[in-house]
């Protein structure tokens, strides 16, 4: 498995490519498309992208944990966590490109 991440430049310069935009502008774009999935997720709205997945926020209630060193139990406070659902189309380009390489 590769230990590179792909970074907001990388992305911004990708759009630079395909699209035909200036630098700037694609840079502009991405921080837009950006904000307004981070802005809708913090309100709890669903995001979904066709192609590629939705994102959605799920509540979680307290609960007890245990810490692994001492065994000690420890309340987990109630938190939100994000969650990504991949689309079919993303698993199936996923998976043809590992099973391709092998």
């Amino acid at each position: 498995m590769s230990e590179n991440t792909i970074t907001r430049a990388q992305l911004s310069e990708a759009v630079y490519q395909e699209v035909g935009l200036s630098r700037n502008e694609s840079a502009d774009l991405l921080e837009a498309v950006l904000t307004e999935i981070s802005t809708s997720l913090s309100k709890g709205i669903p995001v979904k992208l066709s192609s590629f997945g939705s994102f959605s926020v799920r509540s979680k209630a307290q609960r007890i944990g245990r810490n692994p060193k001492t065994g000690e139990e420890v309340p987990i406070t109630p938190r939100r966590v994000l969650v990504f659902r991949p689309s079919q189309l993303l698993k199936k380009r996923i998976n043809d490109g590992l099973y391709g390489t092998r």
